[in-house]
C-alpha cells in the first residue's frame, strides 16, 4: 500500500485466511453494499463469502463449469462467471442456482463488463461479445482483431456533448485491447469499428479513460502507457519508466496510477506524462491497483 500523504504510515495486518479454494484464485469481486464477496478459482469453481459476520464465511459453491474461472462480476443478486471452458455463467446469489449458460465464444473467456441491461465480454477467440442481461442472447459479435481479446471499457453515449458529436460521443461505445497491438472502438449500436489504435510493441493488457471520456490509455507489455484522443484516434503521448508490462491501472482526476511486472507502482500526471511517484516494496507482480480517491493512498 503506498500513501501519498505526509501523515505518519498505518500499519496494515492480516485478518483472515480464506482456505476453502481448493486451488488457486484468479479473480474476486465485491457487491457494491460490500456485504458479498465472490472468489473464482482453478478449481473450476466460484464461492459465495459473507462479509456480514466477524469472520468471513463461504456461503455458497458455484459448480458447473468444467475449466478454472478467469473473471467475476456481482450484479445486484447475481453473479456472473467466465471461464477456460468458453463459457459464461449467471448464477442467483441466494439458492446458487446457474440460470443460464452463455455459449458462443470458441476459446477462454478473458474478461467481463456488466452495464446492468448488458454483459461484454472478451475472448482469445479474437473477439468480444454483447448479451442480453436478463435472457443471455448474444446480441453482437464484435470482430477484427487479429489475436485475442484482453481489458473491455463501455462508454455510454454523451447525449448532451454537441460540440463532438461529429466524433462519435453520441454514440454508445464499446472500447477492446488486444495481443495484436491494438485497442479498437465500436459503436455499440451497429458493431462497426470506429477507430484502431496503433503503435504499441506488445499486446494491450490494460485500459482505462479519463474522467470526461475523451482520452484514452492503454498499457501494455512493451513496458509503454499510451494515451490517445478518444474521437479522433490520435496518439497524445507516451509514459516511458516502467521496466516491465504494464498489468493494470487507474485514472483518477488528472493522476493515472499503474501496475507492473517490475513489481512497482507508479503515479503519472495525465496532461503532461511526468512519473511523480514511484511505489516499492512488491516481490512480484502488481496485478491489481484501487485508488481511494480522497485518502491520498491506493493499494
Amino acid at each position: 500500500m503506498g500513501s501519498c500523504s505526509s501523515k505518519r504510515e498505518e500499519r496494515s495486518y492480516l485478518l483472515q485466511n480464506l482456505h476453502e479454494h481448493e486451488s488457486g484464485i484468479n479473480c474476486m469481486a465485491l457487491s457494491e453494499d460490500g456485504s458479498v464477496l465472490a472468489t473464482g478459482g482453478e478449481d473450476k469453481t466460484a464461492r459465495i463469502w459473507s462479509t456480514k459476520t466477524e469472520l468471513v464465511e463461504c456461503i455458497g459453491i458455484l459448480r458447473g463449469h468444467t475449466e478454472y474461472i478467469n473473471c467475476i462480476i456481482i450484479e445486484d443478486c447475481f453473479v456472473l462467471t467466465g471461464s477456460a471452458d468458453k463459457t459464461v455463467r449467471k448464477w442467483d446469489v441466494g439458492t446458487c442456482d446457474c440460470l443460464f449458460v452463455l455459449t458462443g465464444h470458441t476459446s477462454v473467456v478473458y474478461r467481463m463488463i456488466c452495464t446492468g441491461d448488458f454483459i461484454f465480454t472478451s475472448s482469445y477467440d479474437r473477439t468480444a461479445r454483447c448479451w442480453d442481461f436478463d435472457s443471455g442472447e448474444c446480441i453482437r459479435v464484435f470482430r477484427g482483431h487479429k489475436r485475442g481479446v484482453y481489458p473491455l471499457i463501455f462508454i455510454p453515449a454523451d447525449e448532451d456533448d454537441l460540440e463532438e458529436t461529429h466524433l462519435d460521443s453520441s454514440k454508445d461505445i464499446l472500447i477492446t485491447g488486444s495481443a495484436d497491438f491494438t485497442a479498437r472502438t465500436w459503436d455499440f449500436e451497429t458493431g462497426q469499428l470506429l477507430k484502431t489504435f496503433k503503435g504499441h510493441k506488445g499486446a494491450v493488457t490494460c485500459m482505462s479513460v479519463d474522467p470526461h471520456g475523451k482520452m484514452l490509455f492503454t498499457g501494455s507489455t512493451d513496458f509503454t502507457v499510451r494515451s490517445w484522443h478518444m474521437y479522433k484516434g490520435t496518439h497524445l503521448k507516451t509514459f516511458e519508466g516502467h521496466q516491465g508490462s504494464v498489468i493494470c491501472m487507474q485514472v483518477v482526476n488528472k493522476t493515472m496510477y499503474t501496475g507492473s511486472s517490475d513489481h512497482t507502482g507508479r503515479a503519472w500526471v495525465t496532461e503532461f506524462g511526468d512519473n511523480t511517484r514511484i511505489y516499492k516494496g512488491h516481490k512480484h507482480t502488481v496485478s491489481v491497483i484501487k485508488v481511494y480517491d480522497g485518502l491520498g493512498r491506493f493499494m
